[in-house]
């Protein structure tokens, strides 16, 4: 743990090569937040584990500054990242699919429903969070830690300076509101 603070504090001093440092000792953490994030997502989302992090990985490159303290609070941002860079990617899909330069063809028409209702579960879901940002960033932060980087309560708590009861009720708080917002 002592190499993951020395290298978050150099990298909150602009130090770019602590980044890197950092992800190359949490590279396989990544990689497991990314394959539960992946695996959450369904097959519809064509990203590799390995492109999901290297797409993270850029995305902490061309960030000014990082303002991270602990292991936690780096996977958090982490978590946040790799959410972004999905829904980027399935915005992105969903405009080439409605009028991009690829001509598609489907033969079972099924597949494409199911493939359409998937990318906009995902879209869904994250224009929801961004409501639920509105009424408690914090339920956010949860969200993204437990569902998307797959942290344990204890690790939420620490990162986010609350008790695991709190983070329990904050989750099951952001299930109901989020489940309600799904439904309109």
């Amino acid at each position: 743990m002592g190499d993951v603070t020395v290298l978050l504090s150099r990298a909150r001093a602009n130090d770019r090569s602590a980044i890197d440092e950092l992800f190359e000792l949490l590279y396989d953490d990544l990689r497991r937040i990314a394959r539960s994030r992946l695996a959450a997502s369904g097959p519809q989302t064509l990203l590799s584990t390995s492109a999901l992090v290297h797409e993270a990985y850029l995305r902490f490159r061309k960030a000014d500054r990082i303002a991270l303290n602990d292991r936690e609070h780096f996977l958090a941002y982490a978590a946040s990242t790799l959410r972004s860079v999905v829904v980027d990617f399935v915005r992105k899909r969903s405009a080439e699919r409605r009028g991009g330069d690829l001509l598609q063809v489907t033969l079972d028409t099924k597949v494409a429903d199911r493939l359409v209702a998937s990318d906009d579960e995902i879209l869904e879901v994250h224009e929801a969070l961004d409501a639920l940002a509105d009424v408690d960033p914090r339920l956010v932060r949860v969200v993204e830690m437990r569902y998307f980087a797959g942290l344990t309560e204890v690790e939420i708590a620490a990162a986010l300076d609350v008790t695991e009861r709190t983070v329990r009720r904050d989750w099951e708080k952001a299930r109901v509101l989020l489940a309600a917002m799904l439904r309109r």
